[in-house]
């Protein structure tokens, strides 16, 4: 007989995780994009931005759709999930002075810059607070939960990419 080790299957955390070290990546990519002199960087700048806004609308839907609900239902410490919301209002904001931006210029760099500050802040609450939080509510089942989240995830990325099923 086999033994394996024990590891905690994948839940709606780890999927969410994922999203946050995805989006992580692609600021950094942005920050490097910045000291560019290339004539192509501006195109190549708009073009990551646009994915980040993407990645991160979606992203906040889904919380805001299935995981905070379930979270209220679930944990004392409501206070967190109505912090994580507002945060996710001026995300939105910032999002859609992106995307309405003329130009890609210093003002749109430093909209994009402080976004990724903002969404470092509200990933470290989400790992160090909520995600602990929700982990150790027993009411949750957060396996089942991150197949929903995955298939709202891919249903929202098939609308916004004009992607047909």
């Amino acid at each position: 007989m086999m033994t394996t080790t024990k590891r905690a299957a994948p839940d709606a955390c780890s999927l969410l995780d994922a999203d946050h070290r995805k989006v992580k990546k692609l600021f950094g990519d942005y920050e490097t994009l910045t000291k560019s002199k290339a004539a192509s960087a501006g195109q190549k700048k708009r073009d990551l931005a646009t994915e980040i806004c993407m990645e991160l609308t979606v992203h906040a839907q889904i919380e805001e759709e299935i995981f905070y609900p379930a979270l209220r239902n679930a944990i004392k410490a409501t206070d967190l999930l109505d912090e994580a919301e507002v945060e996710h209002a001026t995300v939105k904001d910032l999002i859609a002075q992106l995307e309405s931006a003329a130009n890609v210029d210093d003002m749109f760099d430093a909209k994009v810059k402080v976004l990724g500050e903002y969404i470092d802040h509200h990933v470290k609450e989400e790992r160090n607070e909520i995600f602990v939080k929700a982990r150790a509510a027993r009411s949750l089942d957060l396996v089942s939960m991150r197949e929903q989240l995955a298939a709202r995830k891919e249903e929202l990325m098939d609308e916004l990419t004009g992607a047909t099923a």
